[in-house]
């Protein structure tokens, strides 16, 4: 047995310090807290997994500003139509 890259006489010292430290009366107790913590890790988990599959497979909504007709062009930052600029005018205002 193998886990995750610890054998059998590294969890067999593990499970003695446990013993020693926390005594015969609190190491189930121990594990069962440690095993209720891994399962709320994993159910967490496969929920956020679950969203993030569904977030992908849903179709971007379409953008806030809408889709310019063919040919205009946006308006500059003084306020005039671009098509102003492709006639060669200039597009700031004169004093």
């Amino acid at each position: 047995m193998n886990f995750f890259g610890i054998g059998l006489p590294e969890l067999a010292v593990i499970a003695a310090i446990g013993l020693l430290v926390f005594g015969p009366k609190r190491l189930p107790e121990l594990g069962k807290t440690l095993g209720r913590t891994l399962k709320g890790f994993q159910s967490a988990s496969q929920e956020f997994e679950k969203e993030f599959r569904s977030a992908i497979t849903t179709e971007p909504e379409p953008s806030a500003s809408p889709a310019l007709p063919e040919g205009s062009a946006p308006a500059t930052a003084s306020g005039e139509v671009g098509s102003a600029m492709a006639s060669g005018e200039s597009a700031t205002p004169m004093a």
